[in-house]
C-alpha cells in the first residue's frame, strides 16, 4: 500500500518559456513524494473505525482504508482498475495500483443513517493524490462541514482524459476510471448523496482542467465545478506546451510518453481533440451548474525568469481563466472568479504564484463555502 506522501510547494511544473522551438515551455523540477505520514492529536469527535470497502464497478480493492494520522478523518486505500491497468508511475507509486484519498466529516461513524455530499478534488501534474497538501486542504476547509472529500489518483500526467494514443501501455482511460468507476464505487461504499445534487468537483492546475472537462462532459454528475489555477484553455500554445512537456519529462512518470499520446498531435490541422476538450470554449455545457475559478497574477518577476517559473505559470493560467470568464459572460452563465492578484488580500503567505499552499487553502475554503449553499446535505 502507498502511504500518505508530502507535497512539495512546486507541484505544477509546466510553465511558460521555451520547451522546444515548437512549444516554448520550461518545467520546474517535479514534486518529490515522501512516505512519512503527518501526525496529529486525536479528536474526541473524530471517526474511530475506517470503513471497509468492497470491490465493484470495475475496481478491485488491493488494500483496505488506513488512517493517514491520529485525527481519524482522512484515510487512503488502493484499488486496481480495468480502465487503467498500468500507468507511468512516479517515484513512490506502483504502476497499476491507484491510491484514493478520502476525508470524512467529523462524526461520520456515529451518524449511521446520515448521507453526505461529496467533493471530488483532482490533484495537479507531478503530484500524488495522497499528499499532505490535499489532506490539509480537505481537512482545513471541512473542519465543521458535513462534506466528504475524495482525491483519486490521476498519475503524474494522466490529464483526466481517455488517451488518444496510449501505445503499449494499453488503455489509459482516466475519464472512464474516475466517472464510471470511482464515483459509483464511492457511492456504494460510503453514505453519500448519490445524485448530482450531492456532488461537486474541483482541482488544481492539471486537476482544474480535469474538473472543468469532466463537468462539461458529464454535467448530469455535478452541481458545482471549480478550478484552482487550472489549465482551462487547451487552444493556448502555453497550455499545450504544459501537456507536451509532462509527456516528455521522466519526473512525471516512467516511461516517458510520446508528445501526441494524450490528446493527439498538438498542431493544426491535427489538433481536433485538443479543441474538443478545451474547457474555455465549451462553457455552454455548464449552464445550470455553479461555476468558480481562482487565480493569482504571478506576483513580482525578477530579472531572471527561470527563478520565477511559478510566477510565469500562474500568469498563464490566469489568462486561461480570463478567457473562460469572458465566454461564460457571453453565454449568460453566472460564475465567481476570485482574481486575487498578488495574494496579499487573499491569504497570509500567498504571493499570487502557482502551487502555493496558502493560496490553495484559501481557494478551497472559499469554494467549500460556495458549494454547501447548493449541495444537498444534513
Amino acid at each position: 500500500m502507498q502511504t500518505l506522501s508530502k507535497a512539495v510547494l512546486r507541484s505544477r511544473t509546466p510553465v511558460v518559456l521555451g520547451l522546444a522551438a515548437l512549444m516554448g515551455l520550461f518545467f520546474a523540477p517535479p514534486a518529490q513524494s515522501v512516505t512519512t505520514a503527518a501526525s496529529a492529536s486525536a479528536s474526541a469527535s473524530a471517526t474511530t473505525a475506517a470503513p471497509h470497502f468492497a470491490s465493484g464497478h470495475g475496481l478491485t480493492v488491493v488494500s483496505q482504508p488506513k488512517w493517514a494520522d491520529d485525527n481519524h478523518r482522512t484515510f487512503v486505500l488502493t484499488v486496481k482498475s480495468t480502465q487503467v491497468p498500468v500507468y507511468d508511475a512516479m517515484s513512490g507509486q506502483v504502476s497499476g495500483e491507484h491510491v484514493v484519498m478520502v476525508t470524512l466529516p467529523r462524526g461520520y461513524d456515529g451518524a449511521a443513517r446520515t448521507r453526505y455530499p461529496v467533493l471530488y478534488d483532482l490533484h495537479g501534474a507531478g503530484e500524488p493524490p495522497n499528499s499532505t497538501r490535499y489532506m490539509a486542504m480537505a481537512e482545513g476547509a471541512t473542519k465543521d462541514v458535513p462534506l466528504i472529500t475524495v482525491t483519486p489518483n490521476g498519475a503524474g500526467r494522466g490529464w483526466y482524459t481517455n488517451w488518444v494514443k496510449p501505445g503499449s501501455r494499453g488503455s489509459q482511460n482516466w475519464e472512464t476510471f474516475h466517472l464510471d468507476q470511482v464515483i459509483p464505487f464511492i457511492d456504494a461504499n460510503l453514505r453519500t448523496v448519490p445524485t448530482r445534487l450531492g456532488r461537486a468537483i474541483t482541482g488544481h492546475s492539471m486537476g482544474g482542467f480535469g474538473a472543468f472537462h469532466y463537468a462539461e462532459d458529464r454535467p448530469e454528475l455535478f452541481s458545482y465545478v471549480g478550478s484552482f489555477s487550472g489549465d482551462l484553455d487547451m487552444r493556448d500554445p502555453v497550455m499545450r506546451a504544459a501537456v507536451t512537456g509532462s509527456e516528455l519529462l521522466p519526473g512525471f512518470g516512467s516511461p516517458i510518453a510520446a508528445p501526441d499520446a494524450v490528446f493527439g498531435p498538438p498542431v493544426w490541422p491535427l489538433d481536433g481533440v485538443w479543441n474538443k476538450v478545451s474547457p474555455a470554449q465549451h462553457v455552454a455545457k455548464l449552464r445550470g451548474m455553479g461555476v468558480a475559478m481562482y487565480a493569482g497574477d504571478g506576483g513580482s518577476l525578477t530579472l531572471d525568469p527561470n527563478q520565477d517559473i511559478l510566477a510565469l505559470s500562474e500568469k498563464a493560467v490566469r489568462q486561461a481563466a480570463l478567457s473562460t470568464a469572458a465566454n461564460l459572460r457571453a453565454a449568460g452563465i453566472p460564475y465567481r472568479f476570485a482574481d486575487y492578484g498578488n495574494g496579499s488580500t487573499w491569504a497570509k503567505g500567498c504571493t499570487g504564484e502557482h502551487a502555493q499552499d496558502p493560496c490553495l487553502q484559501a481557494d478551497m475554503n472559499d469554494f467549500v463555502g460556495l458549494i454547501m449553499k447548493r449541495l444537498q446535505h444534513p
